[in-house]
C-alpha cells in the first residue's frame, strides 16, 4: 500500500495508466451520478472521502511500499455501491497525494491496486455471499461487513505483493515472511471498523446503505 513510483518500471507505470484510464471511464459511464442528486447521498459520499483519506495518512511501515492502513473498501462498497466507492477510494488516493504521501507518478499504480482491485474484491465477496448464503440480517452484519472486510483487506495485500514479486521490487520469500503475516492482524482491525460502521448505519439509517434491503434482510425472518 501506498507503493512508491522508484518501486516499478516504466513500463510497469504505462500498463498501470492504461487500465487506470480504462477504469475511470467505466466509472464515468456507469456510475448512478443521479443519485447525487440527493443531497444526503453526496453528503455521505463526500464524508467517506473525507475519513477515508485520514485514516488512508495513518500507516505504519518498515521499508518503502511495505506499508500497512485501513483500507475502508467493502464499508465504501457496501454504503454507497461499487462505483461511488471506486469514486471515494480515488478522491482519498488523491487526498493523500496532495498531502505528500505519494508521487503523482505513483497515482495510476496505487489507483489500481488500493482502490479498483479492494472494490472488485469487497463487491465480488459481497455478491457471492448473497448467493450462496441465507439472507438474513447477522448474514449481512457478521459476514459480509465482518469477514468479508478482513478478507477483502488480506487478498488486497496478497495482489499488492504478488505486484511487488513481479516488478522485481522485493522477493517472495521476504514478502512471504516479513509483509502478508502482518495483513492477518490488519484484516482483524479493517473486520471491526468496517463491521461496526455498517452495523450503526443499518441500525439507524439504513437508507444510507445502498446494499442493504429491509425486504430481503428483515422481513418475515
Amino acid at each position: 500500500m501506498n507503493l512508491p513510483a522508484s518501486l516499478f518500471s516504466a513500463t510497469w507505470h504505462g500498463f498501470m495508466l492504461v487500465v487506470t484510464a480504462l477504469t475511470l471511464y467505466g466509472l464515468l459511464r456507469r456510475a448512478p451520478w443521479g443519485r447525487l442528486r440527493d443531497g444526503r447521498q453526496l453528503n455521505l459520499l463526500l464524508g467517506f472521502a473525507v475519513c477515508l483519506t485520514l485514516m488512508w495518512s495513518l500507516k505504519a511501515g518498515v521499508m518503502p511500499g511495505l506499508t500497512l492502513h485501513l483500507l475502508g473498501a467493502m464499508a465504501a462498497t457496501l454504503a454507497l455501491g461499487p462505483w461511488f466507492a471506486l469514486a471515494v477510494l480515488a478522491l482519498a488516493l488523491t487526498g493523500i497525494t496532495l498531502n505528500g504521501a505519494l508521487e503523482w507518478m505513483a497515482w495510476p499504480l496505487n489507483f489500481v491496486l488500493m482502490a479498483a482491485v479492494p472494490v472488485a474484491l469487497a463487491y465480488g465477496i459481497q455478491r457471492a455471499i448473497e448467493r450462496w448464503l441465507p439472507a438474513h440480517f447477522f448474514i449481512f452484519v457478521f459476514v459480509t461487513s465482518f469477514a468479508g472486510a478482513a478478507l477483502t483487506v488480506m487478498l488486497q495485500g496478497a495482489v499488492s505483493s504478488l505486484a511487488m514479486m513481479l516488478a522485481g521490487a522485493y522477493s517472495g520469500a521476504f514478502l512471504l515472511s516479513e509483509y502478508l503475516p502482518f495483513f492477518l492482524l490488519l484484516g482483524f482491525s479493517e473486520a471491526w471498523i468496517s463491521g461496526a460502521i455498517i452495523t450503526l448505519m443499518v441500525v439507524y439509517r439504513p437508507e444510507w446503505v445502498a446494499a442493504f434491503d429491509d425486504r430481503r434482510y428483515l422481513i418475515d425472518k
